[in-house]
């Protein structure tokens, strides 16, 4: 991957659950609790039991490095 290209992924299925900041999809027999806010776009009106397609990327909110296990000699 290039630095600077984002891939994004899809979900879709019936919503059981809008807020302001997520949405809740059913897929399969998972629940699928995607994060959302003002810059979210929303096309087609959006509520409980609409069959959504939502794409999203994946970002980290952090990252804690630990440092390697350094291999030790066996005597």
């Amino acid at each position: 991957m290039f630095a600077g290209t984002t891939k994004t992924y899809q979900v879709t299925g019936p919503v059981l659950e809008v807020k302001d900041d997520m949405i809740v999809v059913q897929k399969g027999k998972e629940k699928w609790e995607i994060a959302r806010d003002k810059d979210t776009k929303v096309t087609g009106g959006l509520q409980v039991g609409s069959k959504v397609t939502v794409t999203y990327t994946m970002k980290a909110a952090t990252i804690d490095a630990k440092a390697a296990a350094k291999a030790g000699k066996k005597k």
